[in-house]
């Protein structure tokens, strides 16, 4: 039985049309009007990263929100605190590292979540192998857990991913951290074309989708994109104004392409 993340992203890819959940960093001055901007501008779902001191995954631009999160004093309960008002209708994800869910404890982090209204959460940093007491925790307290494709996966080990993956898979575009780039990297359409021929799941991809025309060039392998660096800048640099027109761009993008 889906929950809400994946009977979002099912409603969209039924209808024809395309996945779109942003990224924001949780805690960054101003982030829950630019998780209001997204939602109000066509997003699907919405990914709130936990600031962590130590991230493996991200980028420059992520790593300096995050930073400024942390300086101004945002913690994991802080942010689930915050999370609680934000009434914006469609699914939030949580995006945070091992050592936040270990912290807190398997089943009070999946219980935190829960009763601030999270759907779902991405562990980039934990692997499949090791994953499966989160994995109970998250699944009794109805919090679907993305898990993640890598490029360097091999064959027998996508339908294991897929197999065990809530909401969506993400379907990693690139080896390397988040970030903007000039091209969509040949990897992100290789390894989501791989991922949709072992699974019926949403496959979403993520990292290295930097515009609206990459956005789509992705769709046309995948069921939509995640969208971090590039909507992380624009709150950096313009707020949740600025946020909300890129968002609304990719949107309309996404929805007037041929499929």
């Amino acid at each position: 039985m889906s929950g809400r993340l994946e009977a979002a992203m099912r409603s969209r890819i039924d209808g024809g049309g395309k996945c779109l959940v942003p990224y924001i960093t949780g805690g960054y001055p101003g982030w829950m009007d630019a998780v209001r901007a997204c939602a109000a501008n066509g997003a699907d779902a919405i990914e709130i990263g936990i600031p962590f001191s130590d991230p493996v995954m991200d980028g420059p631009i992520i790593q300096q929100a995050s930073q400024t999160a942390l300086d101004g004093g945002a913690t994991p309960v802080s942010i689930l605190h915050d999370v609680r008002s934000l009434d914006v209708g469609i699914p939030l994800a949580v995006m945070c590292y091992y050592n936040t869910v270990f912290h807190a404890g398997h089943e009070r982090f999946a219980h935190d979540l829960a009763s601030a209204g999270i759907s779902a959460a991405i562990v980039p940093d934990l692997p499949l192998e090791e994953a499966g007491d989160w994995c109970a925790a998250a699944d009794a307290a109805g919090i679907e857990t993305v898990m993640l494709a890598a490029p360097t996966a091999p064959d027998e080990r996508l339908p294991r991913v897929a197999e065990r993956a809530r909401g969506f898979v993400y379907s990693v575009g690139l080896l390397g951290v988040t970030g903007e780039r000039a091209a969509l990297a040949l990897t992100a359409t290789t390894l989501a074309a791989r991922v949709k021929k072992i699974t019926t799941k949403p496959v979403l991809i993520g990292v290295g989708v930097s515009n609206a025309q990459q956005a789509v060039e992705a769709s046309r392998v995948a069921d939509g994109v995640i969208m971090g660096a590039s909507v992380v800048r624009r709150m950096i640099d313009g707020g949740a104004d600025s946020v909300g027109e890129f968002i609304a761009e990719v949107r309309h993008a996404l929805d007037g392409a041929t499929w």
